[in-house]
């Protein structure tokens, strides 16, 4: 559902930020490799369709340039990090790579108002927690330099307050639905 809320968002943002499982299901519609990442099929003409509404208001989607991949779902599979568009079959983006956390932070530093919903990869597991708790830390530094951030509830409030930033955003929507 996060896909049809992208889409709705199109109207009034400047700048949508894609990581997470999410950003796989875009680099698959725009013809990338994935290997086994979690993809949306069923999603993928959706996600052309953003893409192209997106170049048409001038809006601009940043997907993570580079990954860190893993050859299983687990804190000790094998990881390296790679295109995010590369992904050699039987391996699995599980986290954004150093080039898009640099990237997503530079985008967060310099927006008035961030809506974040969902995390940078499998924070949960420590090899690919550091995209999301980047992020949480950019987004706290961005609202302290002014900006109002709302963290959209779920794994993205879990995260900010795994990593300690609870009390640095703005605001913390706890509601289901």
């Amino acid at each position: 559902d996060k896909i049809l809320i992208v889409e709705n968002l199109l109207s009034i943002v400047d700048n949508i930020i894609i990581g997470g499982g999410m950003a796989y299901t875009f680099y698959k519609a725009l013809g990338g490799e994935i290997g086994n990442s979690i993809c949306e099929n069923e999603r993928i003409d959706s996600c052309l369709a953003i893409m192209e509404k997106a170049k048409k208001t001038g809006v601009r989607i940043y997907l993570p340039v580079d990954s860190i991949i893993a050859d299983e779902f687990s804190a000790n599979a094998q990881t390296k990090t790679c295109q995010s568009d590369k992904i050699p079959n039987a391996w699995m983006g599980l986290d954004i790579g150093e080039k898009s956390r640099l990237e997503f932070q530079n985008v967060l530093l310099n927006s008035k108002t961030i809506l974040w919903n969902g995390p940078m990869g499998v924070f949960e597991l420590l090899p690919f927690s550091e995209g999301t708790k980047s992020i949480a830390a950019a987004v706290a530094l961005a609202t302290k330099n002014g900006a109002f951030s709302l963290i959209g509830g779920g794994d993205s409030a879990a995260a900010v307050q795994k990593f300690g930033f609870e009390e640095q955003v703005s605001y913390i929507s706890t509601g289901g639905g």
